[in-house]
């Protein structure tokens, strides 16, 4: 299993050595909703012998551009792992700075997005997240919500996991109150009952870092979702590693499950 892991990493290198055209991309089918696990940012700062929360600003500069070139290419929803349920056991200086970085994102480029037709939106659970940080997403939500072009969802405080227990309570609340009967209960039903319930489903996941695993990331979500790996470190990932991303999305034979 380790080396049909390392095979399949290994292919998601193949590309980085040729220069993909984003003309030669645009040929192909892009992908309506890409999702990204930003990994690295500790790594690229200790790397340079500098504190961590340095890598997470500079990793605020990548999700503009990847942004902006996601939207360029017609991508649908691009949704961007930003704080997990888990990063809280972080030290309190390095949580409260990302905590900081949402508002000091939006703050600076809500203007952009706006302009480029940008709607801004938030999964996870909002309840323990600061009032600064809830207000900056919110008013970006509210005035954004008339945009048609991509959607940028951000995972903040989010956990798959945590998502799909509460997913079960809310059904199991339902059907206990008859609001939906218990044979009633199928995939797309439980989808419905999801944080993404109004979002397709993630064709490609991105994770940069080099780390294999989905860290409770939109582990339904994913279910039928192609993975590319990288060990570039996100401060470092830029528009060509996204299109070498897609270019082997566009390589690869989506069956779902069939032949």
């Amino acid at each position: 299993m380790l080396n049909l892991l390392k095979k399949w990493k290994g292919s998601s290198q193949a590309t980085n050595e040729q220069s993909i055209a984003k003309e030669d991309i645009e040929k192909g089918e892009i992908p309506k909703h890409i999702a990204i696990i930003m990994d690295g940012n500790g790594r690229w700062a200790k790397k340079r012998a500098l504190p961590r929360i340095a890598g997470h600003h500079e990793g605020m500069k990548v999700v503009r551009k990847i942004t902006k070139q996601a939207n360029d290419l017609g991508v649908k929803v691009l949704t961007l792992y930003a704080f997990s349920t888990e990063n809280w056991k972080r030290p309190k200086t390095e949580v409260d700075f990302l905590m900081k970085l949402p508002e000091e994102f939006l703050n600076t480029y809500l203007p952009e997005l706006i302009e480029e037709n940008v709607q801004v939106r938030i999964i996870g659970d909002k309840n323990r997240l600061p009032a600064h940080t809830l207000r900056a997403v919110e008013k970006a939500m509210s005035d954004t919500a008339n945009n048609k072009g991509l959607i940028l969802n951000f995972a903040l405080n989010y956990g798959s996991r945590a998502e799909i227990i509460s997913a079960v309570q809310k059904i199991t609340q339902d059907v206990k109150e008859g609001r939906i009967e218990e044979t009633a209960i199928n995939e797309s039903l439980f989808s419905d009952y999801l944080m993404t319930q109004s979002l397709h489903d993630p064709d490609l996941l991105i994770r940069t870092s080099g780390e294999i695993r989905l860290s409770n990331f939109m582990l339904w979500q994913l279910a039928y979702t192609e993975f590319w790996f990288t060990d570039v470190l996100w401060p470092d990932f830029n528009e060509q590693n996204l299109l070498q991303a897609i270019y082997t999305y566009q390589q690869r034979g989506r069956r779902f499950g069939g032949v």
